[in-house]
């Protein structure tokens, strides 16, 4: 496990940086909402708004699902199995971990994953 050590650190320090700024937007949102007067305001009709609110709501999902990736890697690593894929337990490719700690799929089944997703 110790070759994993700098990845687990950077896997720490991107959850804290998803948790944080999830909470940002959370506390931004109340802010808006009590100087609105309610989820949309005044004027909450206007597309703009509507808008507005459905590109946080995305970017919120986005944040979220990667906070809950990095979540299921650590409960991996702690459980001895960080670095093997979920779906057909051989070792992640080096690379592809070096790239994007939080995989949890090889690239052969990823790749199949993507194909059966179309």
């Amino acid at each position: 496990m110790a070759e994993f050590s700098e990845l687990l650190q950077r896997l720490k320090a991107e959850r804290k940086r998803l948790l944080q700024e999830l909470e940002q937007m959370q506390s931004s949102q109340e802010a808006l909402e009590r100087r609105a007067g309610g989820s949309f305001g005044k004027r909450g009709e206007e597309a703009s708004q509507v808008l507005e609110l459905e590109k946080r709501l995305d970017l919120e999902k986005m944040l979220k699902k990667s906070l809950a990736e990095i979540d299921h890697v650590l409960e991996k690593y702690d459980a001895g199995t960080y670095g093997l894929c979920d779906s057909c337990g051989k070792p992640i490719e080096p690379a592809r971990l070096e790239a994007l700690p939080q995989a949890s799929l090889c690239l052969s089944c990823k790749a199949r994953q993507t194909r059966d997703a179309r």
